[in-house]
């Protein structure tokens, strides 16, 4: 089968990753940029996408690169206690969750594309311009591509993958009319920085309300002699009234201003004004995502990952929401008696899944515990449960875990998404 996934972001390589791991050949992967660099800050693959990680046999090379947290833990804006929970292992599951650096992880992942798949798999410096449907021999779709001096380079494929991101080509051929990326109005900065370890030194803190919020947890595990550790963070605000966004994600900004904003944010287990000003570099975006459309699949063509669903960081769930969609879409490649069949399977499974949980991401998500102490108590409170009922936030969280597909005993107890590496059925 001759497939072209247009992307070489985190979800178009873990779906070239996952295709060729059931038995397909003839892959290839194309990417706008001339050259990939390790660029951005952390993210969280949380335990059902170390799952499926580990299962394409990745597991052990992930968490080299990062970090497992043990613990999440939510605080008002004064620094007092709302909920906690442990994460990974620690919770029950049967795999981590792991903290990484997001370009660490992307140039991890095209080292094993190109290991296993061969080299020269990933094209870079090629721009989808359109895709033809039923164009190619035997009714294949044709994707269209132009380089840096404008010409244009024609791949035809009996699939194409659309892991293209939040500003999908071939979703605009296919919505022309869509607006862009909807922003709610808040302004994100992230950053790393080495500084004093924090509580335990494995929890992922989240601090704030929906105004105002700061979170940050370790990239690696904190050097002992030191102290010291290195952590990414992610501070937040609301905008003036009357900003427009810009769905930039890495424009560096001057710390000082960020760091004015969480001026009183001292606690007594974390300074976040000296994490924030001791940055490497701040990039800073909105908080944008895209509305729900009724159709991912045009043809031979299907939508992945950010092309399809873009949401809000609230939950961390982004990169494995995308890595969910590349291997249920190879499973489906794999077991579904004919590629339309596959396709709509595909996305009969995972678009109203990503329907649910990106309005639950519109609602904040877990981090709705924060929003409700700040409503209840904007001057903080003696014991949260004089706030919210214990049983109020215990039942956010396992919602949302639910929702998003990692709640532990379904996940432990579920069926695996790898399929034996031979060509699908009636392909």
């Amino acid at each position: 089968m001759r497939i072209v996934i247009v992307g070489a972001g985190i979800g178009g390589l873990v779906a070239a990753l996952s295709l060729h791991a059931a038995g397909h050949r003839g892959i290839r992967v194309v990417e706008r940029v001339r050259e990939l660099r390790p660029l951005g800050v952390g993210i969280n693959l949380l335990p059902h996408a170390v799952r499926e990680l580990t299962e394409l046999g990745l597991g052990e090379q992930v968490a080299r690169i990062g970090v497992a947290p043990a613990r999440l833990a939510y605080f008002n804006r004064h620094g007092q206690p709302i909920w906690s929970e442990p994460r990974g292992l620690e919770a029950g599951y049967r795999w981590p969750q792991l903290s990484v650096h997001r370009g660490e992880f992307q140039l991890l992942l095209v080292e094993e594309v190109e290991r296993r798949l061969g080299a020269g798999t990933v094209r870079q410096g090629l721009r989808l311009t359109a895709v033809d449907h039923g164009a190619g021999d035997g009714g294949a779709d044709v994707a269209r591509f132009a380089d840096a001096s404008g010409a244009i380079t024609s791949m035809e494929a009996d699939v194409i993958v659309a892991a293209d991101g939040i500003h999908s080509a071939i979703r605009r051929q296919h919505h022309p009319d869509e607006h862009g990326p909807v922003w709610n109005g808040l302004v994100l900065w992230r950053g790393t920085a080495i500084v004093p370890a924090y509580l335990d030194g494995r929890t992922m803190i989240m601090a704030g309300d929906g105004e105002q919020k700061f979170v940050a947890y370790p990239l690696a595990a904190p050097d002992a002699p030191a102290g010291l550790s290195r952590v990414n963070f992610i501070a937040e605000r609301r905008a003036p009234e009357g900003a427009e966004a810009q769905s930039d994600w890495n424009r560096p900004v001057d710390p000082a201003p960020i760091v004015d904003l969480f001026a009183h944010w001292r606690f007594d287990w974390l300074d976040v004004p000296s994490v924030i000003g001791s940055a490497e570099r701040i990039l800073e975006y909105p908080m944008v995502d895209r509305d729900p459309i009724p159709r991912w699949t045009f043809v031979r063509t299907v939508l992945l990952g950010d092309a399809a669903h873009a949401m809000y960081p609230n939950g961390s769930n982004g990169a494995s929401q995308a890595i969910l969609d590349a291997r249920t879409l190879a499973h489906r490649l794999a077991t579904e008696p004919t590629i339309e069949g596959a396709l709509a399977a595909y996305e009969d499974e995972r678009r109203p899944a990503t329907a649910r949980l990106l309005e639950m991401t519109r609602r904040l998500g877990p981090e709705q515990v924060m929003q409700l102490a700040y409503e209840r108590a904007p001057g903080g409170f003696a014991d949260v449960h004089d706030v919210i009922p214990q049983a109020e936030l215990e039942r956010i969280a396992r919602d949302y875990k639910v929702a998003a597909g990692f709640d532990p005993a379904r996940l432990n107890e579920r069926s695996s998404l790898s399929v034996p590496a031979t060509s699908p059925q009636g392909v």
